[in-house]
């Protein structure tokens, strides 16, 4: 068994209230390792119907999206965790200077920062044809502005030990059908390279994980049998598939990988 050497490290989680995603799977895998865990998050709302939750496909995920972090504060208890739950909008500067506030408030200190809160447009106005301001601007918001926000704050109130992992998509350089979201993880990629020369005076790494198409909970049937042949592993990703090369990007052992991306998906997108 590996040991990560996280024990009472405190974990910034954001995006963490579905309980089938990567947000919930990795602040879970941090409290397994004793892990102070800070779950934030924000209820997204869209429609669904929720007598189509009990199978994957966009129901189960737009309604998990808009439900709170009850189910995963059940896991958490079941290992006598130590987590805070925050619910704040990250594209808000106010608010994510309340979330640090919230932290340093109840442990003092913030070791690991892992940006994993994003959101997408669902109406098909993604495409270069029919964009619109408001998928912009809505879209660059949370998955760069938010994600920027974040990590000058961790590094406002850096401490003695410093891990920042942002999440991309492994199709992040070429997106066709959902330009603004490909853009703007392709962009929280080149802030991971800028940002970790620009902190690793402080002995600071800032990496990120590019996942292929990851079962959290959005992937119905239909779709699997179209995708998993894209894959050369020949199965989707799982949540823990992530949240297991999180841990070792957090832990001593990473201490000298800086500025990368590391696609976990299979060998899609290559």
């Amino acid at each position: 068994m590996v040991d990560y050497g996280l024990k009472d490290r405190v974990a910034i989680i954001t995006g963490a209230n579905n309980p089938w995603g990567i947000g919930a799977t990795t602040a879970i895998a941090f409290a397994r390792e004793g892990a102070k865990v800070v779950l934030v998050y924000k209820r997204v709302v869209r429609p669904f119907d929720v007598n189509k939750m009990d199978k994957n496909g966009v129901d189960r995920y737009y309604g998990a999206n808009a439900g709170n972090t009850d189910a995963v504060e059940s896991e958490l208890r079941k290992l006598n965790a130590d987590y805070i739950v925050l619910e704040r909008d990250i594209s808000d500067e106010k608010a994510v200077k309340e979330i640090y506030s919230a932290v340093l408030e109840k442990y003092g200190r913030v070791d690991i920062l892992f940006n994993n809160a994003a959101t997408d447009d669902e109406t098909g106005c993604d495409t270069i044809e029919v964009i619109t301001q408001n998928v912009i601007d809505d879209t660059f918001a949370v998955n760069v502005r938010g994600s920027l926000l974040m990590t000058r704050e961790f590094i406002r109130y850096r401490g003695d030990y410093g891990r920042i992992i942002n999440v991309s998509t492994d199709a992040a350089q070429i997106f066709a059908g959902q330009i603004t979201y490909g853009a703007s993880k392709a962009t929280l990629e080149a802030l991971t390279r800028s940002i970790a020369l620009e902190v690793a005076k402080y002995g600071i790494t800032v990496n990120c994980v590019s996942p292929g198409p990851t079962q959290t909970g959005w992937i119905d049937e239909d779709f699997e049998k179209v995708v998993v042949p894209l894959i050369p592993m020949g199965s989707l990703i799982q949540p823990q598939d992530i949240a297991e090369t999180v841990l070792f990007l957090a832990s001593e052992k990473a201490r000298m990988i800086t500025g990368q991306v590391i696609k976990v998906s299979g060998g899609k997108a290559l």
